[in-house]
């Protein structure tokens, strides 16, 4: 597939911000508040109980905080610009954080400390994350009981970008029966180690092989849609471990056309690491995640 590069468009019908907020506990088990943004596209209209919107999460890199992707890059213009111009299906999309603290992070990144920052967001996902945004607005979710969130499980999705796709790749490791679409953008899996999609191509796939196996066996399907640039050094990470996946048709089914298969992967050509990129990859594949 190739990867589209947006251009700015004046738009008339444009969707507003809401932000939901909610609580949550750090790993010391003291009470914190969280927000989330939400973009709420063009015509929503919380009375309309009828009109049900499909709902992606759309998580941030190492250091940022819910503020980060509508701060960055232009995602707001070209969602609006996607729904009136009807290239995709309008949508719920919800900008959360991986860090239980206000202030994200000081100094330099550390990778195993990113990575456990990751690990421990996991449960909040679906315990608080969800529940709070999805009683809030008119989604396919009925109830949101873990029954109630996995009986709506193909009308949401979660990607990210750099650290957010290694969040994506854990929530497919963990939250499966809660997500049918993943768009994991510049960022391997993490599960072996930091940096596993590099170090340990195969041993990372056989742990998302393993994830997606025991689902496929509960009638659980799923859809990778997954990109990065070749300047990005997300690429000698991602690259390998996506060739791994594709070792294992029986689960992972690679296919260029993103309206075929379940597992996608582009690699923009001269693209680096940062938001203004990876905005266009959701663009590129924005019509198909929810098709």
């Amino acid at each position: 597939m190739e990867l589209k590069k947006y251009q700015y468009h004046d738009v008339n019908f444009r969707g507003t911000i809401d932000r939901v907020t909610y609580a949550t506990t750090n790993p010391e088990g003291q009470p914190r508040t969280k927000y989330a943004n939400v973009y709420l596209p063009y015509g929503y209209d919380p009375a309309d109980k009828q009109t049900k919107y499909n709902v992606l999460y759309l998580m941030h890199g190492g250091g940022g905080n819910a503020d980060a992707w509508l701060d960055c890059c232009k995602v707001k213009n070209m969602l609006d610009y996607c729904f009136a111009e009807k290239l995709a299906q309008p949508m719920i999309v919800v900008f959360p954080s991986f860090y239980k603290e206000q202030i994200s992070r000081v100094g330099e990144p550390v990778a195993d400390v990113e990575r456990t920052k990751v690990l421990q967001f996991l449960p909040e996902v679906t315990a608080e994350l969800l529940p709070a945004v999805e009683s809030r607005y008119n989604t396919y979710t009925a109830d949101t009981s873990p029954e109630g969130l996995r009986a709506s499980r193909a009308h949401r999705g979660f990607g990210g970008f750099s650290m957010g796709s290694c969040t994506t790749w854990y929530n497919f490791l963990q939250n499966l029966p809660y997500f049918r679409t993943f768009l994991p953008l510049s960022g391997d899996c993490w599960v072996v180690c930091s940096k596993g999609g590099e170090l340990h191509p195969a041993e990372t796939a056989k742990h998302l092989c393993d994830a997606a196996a025991a689902a496929k066996a509960e009638g659980l399907d799923f859809r990778i849609y997954a990109a990065t640039g070749d300047q990005d050094p997300a690429d000698p990470a991602m690259t390998p471990q996506i060739e791994e996946m594709k070792k294992y048709p029986d689960v992972f089914v690679y296919d260029e056309d993103p309206t075929k298969g379940n597992l996608h992967y582009a690699v923009a050509e001269g693209e680096v690491h940062a938001y203004e990129a990876v905005y266009n990859y959701l663009y590129s594949y924005l019509p198909y995640l929810f098709q």
